[in-house]
């Protein structure tokens, strides 16, 4: 049953929320919806579930065009990041409440409430009120409600935000596991690319309103089409830098020089991003080249050190497994990878190098 946007546009007065959209959405997978917060990623759910109407364009569900026909008219569960239930009801009421509405039986009912309920650490609390509970269980309860509806789409707006870690990277694994069977569309909104990664699936990059690539998911990742995918889907930020092109070497500020791998590029400017992660503090590649920077922040955690640099005035940052001693100010020497960096033309359009 896919779902499929066809030249979808939202404006509020003067205000384009979405502007005009294209998208088919594969059904029995993950389709992601990535971007940063007031992306246009809740507006689209909404638009997609019947709770708004397109200024312009048609949605459509199963092949039937479902522009303006309500939500209540349509088979659709809707987890939001801030969570909602039935505040009269426990917690096994407000997990089997679609699941009455549509008069299932009750030994069908017990055993989908204690199969998600279980899923979710909630067995516990089944005879709690909500506000019994903590924001984490009450968030769990509304994703559990949304889970147990045998839903034709399933609308998940960052339900993960609100969760402990631990919790939170259990159902990153169990959820694609949860509707491998089921025959219906997912729609997933996240602002964390290594969720969107460990979700896999396919991925839409949104950005103000447009979806700049729809795709699968390691694929938008490795081969986006554009610098502003890029950006998108890359967290710590991607660096971008200018770089020439002069017999068949790339440089960079005239201090790193490294081999084109294409004889097909004409001499001139280009634009290059290279993420995080291939920008490290020790040498971890035969390939990696020197390249000195001014030390701005230092963040370190338990695992990895984060490190914002500048080079001739521009800001870099470099991702680092583990803890490295470094003080602000210090000029030290990075390690680019550059088999890893990405090239764009002067439209911002990826070059295949």
């Amino acid at each position: 049953m896919p779902l499929e946007l066809k030249n979808v546009v939202k404006k509020v007065g003067a205000d384009t929320h979405i502007y005009d959209t294209s998208v088919e959405l594969v059904e029995n997978q993950f389709n992601i919806l990535l971007g940063t917060t007031l992306a246009g990623k809740t507006t689209l759910m909404q638009l997609m579930a019947g709770l708004e109407t397109p200024t312009s364009g048609e949605v459509w569900f199963a092949g039937k065009n479902v522009t303006g026909v309500p939500v209540q008219k349509r088979n659709v569960s809707f987890v939001h990041q801030q969570f909602i239930n039935y505040p009269h009801f426990n917690v096994y009421e407000n997990i089997a409440s679609p699941l009455r509405v549509a008069k299932i039986s009750k030994k069908e009912i017990e055993e989908r409430v204690g199969h998600v309920a279980d899923l979710l650490k909630l067995t516990p609390m089944l005879g709690r009120k909500p506000s019994e509970l903590s924001g984490g269980q009450q968030q769990r309860t509304a994703l559990a409600r949304a889970l147990v509806k045998d839903a034709d789409l399933v609308l998940l707006d960052e339900p993960l935000a609100n969760l402990d870690y631990k919790l939170r990277e259990e159902l990153r694994d169990e959820l694609p596991k949860l509707f491998q069977d089921r025959d219906c569309t997912v729609v997933y909104a996240t602002t964390e690319p290594t969720e969107a990664l460990l979700l896999g699936g396919n991925t839409a990059t949104v950005h103000e309103g447009r979806i700049t690539q729809f795709g699968n998911t390691s694929e938008v990742y490795r081969k986006p089409s554009d610098l502003l995918t890029a950006e998108v889907f890359s967290d710590p930020p991607i660096n971008a830098a200018e770089v020439e092109l002069a017999s068949g070497q790339f440089s960079l500020n005239g201090q790193v020089n490294w081999p084109s791998a294409s004889t097909k590029l004409a001499n001139g400017s280009y634009k290059m991003a290279i993420r995080p992660h291939y920008v490290t503090l020790e040498q971890n590649s035969e390939k990696a080249l020197k390249l000195e920077g001014r030390v701005l922040v230092a963040e370190l955690s338990g695992s990895e050190s984060v490190v914002h640099f500048e080079v001739e005035g521009h800001p870099w940052v470099s991702q680092s497994p583990g803890i490295h001693a470094i003080e602000v100010g210090q000029a030290i020497d990075f390690y680019l990878d550059t088999t890893q960096c990405l090239y764009f033309d002067d439209n911002d359009k990826l070059i295949a190098e």
